[in-house]
């Protein structure tokens, strides 16, 4: 295993060897400029980002869901991201999944020496009965995590397509990846704080993922978030601006086709720009595999 002293997320940063006698001022923008440096560092790894996408499509296509692994930092980030799939694409809770090292209640707080045990991962992994149609994504800033290795090693095991997520070159869990994503994202403003640029990194690149995912699965018309589940006030009112800004209805049509789509924003749209009614709306997006422009356009 790589000596973690090696690794350049462990490594002081020159720009920042007065961190504590800066003003706030110049503190603030000094991590500023750090952090203008992610999403170039992102960019470089777009190949291999898009080939994970890739993965991710074709194990949604035969059933399989994505599976977000990590420890520390790194899993609370892959929890976040699937939080956010159901309310964002009406994803069922069960499609997009987040396990972190030492279980729930590590969200909250730390449960140390979870993250070093490559067993565990593979218990964890079991108790959600892996299978080969899924897509494991593991995050390690280090890149040699444990937890993140053994969830690798598990997955490859019975089949499962495996992605790595680091932020050092020459990871070593890119070696038990089908795809290794390597950001990197250079020493961090407080040495050795992987929550800092390369949380960063890490949480545009589950973005990415999950985002180019669903877009790739129909459930997004231009760039509106068609599948958005109107759960409270502020989606409601959000599921009808989609709706509106999506056919030209004015606010008060757009909220008379949610309701007479019972809250389905797929259907509302396809009613007004198909000119047809609720059933025949749904009946149209059954048959595009709830792509909107195909329903439309049928």
């Amino acid at each position: 295993m790589t000596e973690i002293g090696s690794l350049t997320t462990e490594a002081s940063n020159p720009r920042t060897t007065a961190l504590d006698s800066m003003p706030i001022d110049e503190l603030l923008r000094t991590m500023n400029a750090e952090d203008s440096r992610v999403a170039s560092a992102v960019a470089q790894a777009i190949p291999e980002i898009s080939q994970a996408v890739e993965l991710i499509v074709a194990a949604r296509r035969r059933g399989g869901r994505l599976i977000y692994v990590g420890a520390g930092t790194s899993g609370r980030l892959g929890v976040l991201d699937a939080v956010e799939c159901p309310p964002t694409f009406g994803t069922d809770p069960g499609e997009v999944l987040g396990i972190i090292a030492g279980g729930p209640n590590a969200f909250l707080r730390a449960v140390e020496g979870a993250e070093d045990d490559p067993a565990l991962a593979a218990a964890d992994l079991s108790a959600i009965a892996l299978t080969s149609d899924d897509v494991i994504v593991a995050l390690a800033a280090s890149g040699r995590t444990p937890y993140a290795i053994g969830a690798l090693r598990h997955g490859r095991s019975i089949g499962a397509a495996t992605v790595a997520i680091s932020c050092n070159r020459n990871a070593e869990a890119s070696t038990f990846a089908d795809v290794g994503i390597e950001i990197d994202t250079g020493p961090e403003v407080l040495t050795g704080s992987t929550r800092l640029k390369a949380g960063t990194a890490q949480k545009m690149v589950c973005n990415m993922l999950s985002t180019a995912a669903m877009v790739r699965a129909g459930k997004v018309y231009g760039n509106l978030m068609v599948d958005v589940r109107p759960t409270n006030a502020k989606l409601v009112d959000r599921a009808r601006r989609i709706i509106a800004e999506a056919t030209g209805a004015d606010p008060a049509t757009a909220a008379a086709l949610l309701d007479a789509a019972d809250g389905h924003v797929k259907t509302a749209i396809v009613m007004r720009l198909a000119g047809v009614d609720a059933s025949k709306a749904h009946a149209l997006l059954q048959d595009a595999d709830g792509w909107v422009r195909d329903a439309v356009h049928h």
